[in-house]
């Protein structure tokens, strides 16, 4: 919920005081390179301080630091605040995705992730929904941000004793689990590129071919609404199959038709909202189920590790996608904006066949 009312939110705030879309633009990349900092670093400070402890520490700090927002004008305060936000944001998927996929009960652990990944979906979709109702002004919208972010601390408090905290032994680094599991950590890099670059570049998709604003946005609320509605179905199913890499397969090859299928049917708009529906729904399961494959592989120190690599991934997809999308539509035209990621899809689904078949092989 933070950052969905935060981005739209600051990005408001910087464009009525007369900054520049690419500075703008500065401003909220810098999210994405904290999240590359902050992930290797997570499971070294739950190491040390203790997972829950860790977790409301971070709390403390990105509430602070969304508040800050409305203290500090200048704009080089506005790129510290950003970074201390979104360093504190990361620890905390980190943390407790990795506190959820430890304590998830491994016949349920898919079910478990679909009911976090429909929460999440929830989170981002209701922090537009405040900002349109609170607006940018004065000081409630970061009151409301920092009482959002505190409130995450009762759960934390309330299940202190459960946290699944290890032992700080030997250091694991988190760079050799990107390749560990790279059925998990390439879906979810597929997934950050296709959702970022997806949902920044569909409005000007829609528009070059003629859609209205109101009507691009609408097919965007398709997509969110797929995401929200799919998670928990897709999680029961990868507790039924016998190795989720064949779902996570499947996902990407969804993907990659609807890519495929879009630019044939974009003449019906009702077919297209049908089929975005479906569609964002299958692929955020790249990240539900890949998180789940994740789990049922690794545990304690190096669950925390692979979580990390699991969130750096998707951090380099969020900084790829965009910049991908947008060349792939200067060189193209809007059929460039499908093409690119059905690339993702194809691209993913080498990977993911080459893994099952050199498991079948050690089989």
């Amino acid at each position: 919920m933070a950052i969905g009312l935060g981005i739209p939110l600051l990005s408001v705030l910087l464009e009525s005081r007369g900054y520049s879309a690419s500075l703008i633009g500065a401003n909220t990349a810098v999210a994405g390179l904290a999240s590359i900092a902050a992930a290797p670093l997570s499971a070294p400070i739950a190491a040390r301080f203790g997972v829950a402890r860790s977790i409301l520490a971070m709390l403390v700090l990105g509430g602070f630091a969304f508040l800050g927002f409305h203290f500090f004008q200048a704009l080089w305060a506005w790129f510290l605040l950003r970074v201390a936000l979104h360093f504190a944001l990361t620890v905390l998927f980190v943390l407790s995705e990795y506190w959820i996929n430890a304590s998830a009960p491994p016949e349920k652990r898919g079910l478990v992730l679909g009911i976090y990944a429909t929460t999440l979906s929830l989170g981002f979709a209701l922090g537009p929904w405040l900002f349109a109702h609170i607006g940018s002004t004065g000081m409630l919208p970061f009151g409301v941000g920092f009482a959002i972010i505190l409130l995450a601390a009762v759960p934390v408090l309330l299940a202190w004793k459960d946290s699944p905290d290890f032992e700080d032994g030997d250091h694991v680094p988190f760079v050799p689990y990107i390749f560990a599991v790279p059925t998990a950590t390439a879906a979810v890099f597929v997934f950050g590129a296709v959702e970022t670059g997806g949902f920044a570049l569909f409005p000007v998709f829609g528009a070059r071919i003629g859609y209205s604003e109101s009507a691009a946005a609408l097919l965007l609320t398709m997509i969110g609404l797929g995401n929200v509605l799919l998670q928990i179905p897709l999680g029961i199913i990868s507790d039924k199959v016998r190795d989720r890499r064949n779902l996570l397969l499947i996902c990407a090859f969804i993907g990659l038709v609807g890519m495929v299928l879009l630019p044939f049917i974009i003449g019906n708009w009702y077919l297209v909202a049908a089929l975005l529906f479906v569609w964002g729904g299958v692929v955020a399961g790249l990240y539900t189920i890949g998180l789940a494959h994740l789990g049922s592989q690794l545990t304690g120190r190096e669950l925390a590790s692979a979580n990390a690599a699991f969130v750096f991934c998707y951090a380099l997809g969020m900084l790829a996608g965009p910049q991908a999308v947008g060349i792939g539509m200067d060189a193209m035209g809007p059929k460039g904006f499908a093409i690119v990621l059905g690339i993702f899809f194809a691209l993913y689904m080498l990977i993911a066949a080459f893994r099952l078949i050199a498991h079948k092989n050690r089989a």
